[in-house]
């Protein structure tokens, strides 16, 4: 008798996540577990540069400017804002396609499956913010409330899948889908919260452009660059507005088409007319080379055509996106954000209130806030547990949502203008996903070796 497991049982076989034909939802994994790989690449390298001779070179480095100068039009920053205000627009972008796409055919398009995730994402974004303030009260440190809410789905999905031979899968739909609704939460604190000031003139612009982006929508028009012709003044009006400019990116990621040209049916008729007309062609053709055959060579053109009209807009750029955004924009992003001189820790910023507040929120009160919420749901059936999935899941699960990697560096960012709190928030930021990360992977091992077990 084979030792493999039964494809039928609960447990993600990695034949399945690693093999040769993927799901979208594989995919997803797979540059998810990949971008936690290179993301603690990236995040390691950074450290080694802040704690090296050459660290001073380092920082000095994301500090310089560069500019677009255009008679007196001028948009200047430094190298650090630009990655912040302009390439992590192409992050938000992806998130706002992930997000389209899980309320519309996603884990998030049913209300029966996304009541569990949204509910706890809810309470794992709520109990966080509530640790931090009661201990940052008052003063500039009590901004920083918005940091611990945020799970990094990178990280988290990447241990998942490195358990996954001892988890459901369904605990891996869950915990994308939380993390998901967290990236939908935490891009409204920063379009609500850390908005310090509005210029009116602006927002009206950004409004009218956004107006003419979802017409384009409205309109039927599936061509990509119309939308970006928009999108970049859009962006540049956004963040004119005093909105932080990643705003921009989700709000131009819900305006770009989710159907194709043409449904899968009429592409069924229309690729079975021409392969009898490529047939015909092949049987009646002496030169068989579409380098020589303009004939043949139109047809097969005419049939790649149709078959890229039935994907959607949408589909198309999270495909050729999304590895750019894992790959550069991410890792590029940690360089730039995630450096700490060990050699300026001391017992005083490791028990600051900014530090514990974040390590407190992000360690605990993720945990709390899921789990409870989630029990609060599941009591009063507002919402279920996933089929297969058992509350020790759920809780490891719980664990791994106070990895608060990228996006709790980017609300530090906004959140405090004095360089030490900064770096608090950061030194808080990585021993919380670092306890995280640990307790959740020894926490669903141990689990999974129980379950099994008693299986």
């Amino acid at each position: 008798m084979s030792d493999k497991p039964s494809r039928q049982n609960h447990y993600y076989p990695l034949e399945i996540l690693f093999g040769k034909v993927f799901s979208p939802f594989e995919q997803f994994l797979r540059r998810a577990t990949a971008g936690g790989i290179i993301l603690i690449f990236a995040t390691v390298l950074t450290l080694f540069l802040s704690n090296s001779p050459w660290h001073s070179q380092y920082h000095l480095f994301w500090e310089n400017h560069f500019g677009i100068h255009w008679g007196h039009w001028i948009l200047d920053q430094s190298l650090h804002h630009w990655i912040n205000d302009g390439l992590m627009v192409v992050f938000f972008f992806v998130v706002g396609l992930e997000l389209k796409r899980e309320f519309l055919v996603g884990e998030l398009s049913s209300l029966r499956d996304a009541a569990l995730p949204i509910i706890a994402a809810g309470g794992g974004m709520l109990v966080p913010a509530l640790i931090y303030h009661q201990i940052n009260p008052s003063g500039p440190a009590a901004e920083g409330w918005g940091i611990p809410m945020a799970t990094d789905i990178a990280f988290a999905i990447g241990i998942l899948v490195l358990l996954a031979w001892r988890i459901p899968r369904n605990l891996i739909v869950f915990l994308t889908a939380l993390a998901i609704a967290d990236d939908l939460g935490a891009v409204l604190v920063i379009a609500i919260f850390y908005t310090p000031s509005l210029n009116l003139i602006a927002l009206l612009i950004a409004g009218l452009l956004l107006l003419g982006l979802v017409l384009l929508n409205q309109s039927g028009v599936r061509k990509v660059l119309p939308y970006l012709i928009l999108g970049l003044p859009f962006w540049y009006f956004v963040m004119l507005s005093g909105i932080h400019a990643t705003v921009a990116g989700i709000l131009l990621a819900f305006t770009i088409p989710a159907r194709g040209r043409i449904r899968p049916d009429q592409l069924a008729d229309s690729l079975s007319a021409r392969s009898e007309n490529l047939r015909d062609t092949i049987i009646h053709s002496k030169r068989l080379d579409p380098l020589v055959n303009g004939k043949l060579a139109g047809i097969i053109q005419s049939i790649e055509h149709s078959s890229a009209e039935a994907i959607a807009p949408q589909q198309h750029l999270e495909h050729r996106i999304q590895p750019w955004v894992t790959f550069l924009v991410i890792p590029i992003f940690a360089l730039a954000n995630a450096g700490i001189n060990f050699a300026h820790v001391n017992s005083g910023m490791l028990l600051s209130h900014v530090t514990l507040g974040i390590y407190l929120g992000l360690v605990l009160g993720k945990f709390a806030g899921i789990s409870l919420l989630s029990w609060l749901a599941i009591k009063i059936k507002l919402a279920r547990l996933p089929s297969g999935v058992r509350w020790p899941h759920l809780l490891g699960a719980a664990w791994l949502a106070g990895i608060g990697f990228t996006m709790s560096l980017f609300i530090s960012d906004l959140a405090f203008k004095d360089a030490l709190m900064v770096e608090e928030a950061k030194l808080g930021i990585l021993l919380a996903s670092l306890t995280a990360a640990c307790i959740g992977l020894l926490w669903l091992f141990w689990v999974g070796n129980k379950i099994k077990e008693l299986e």
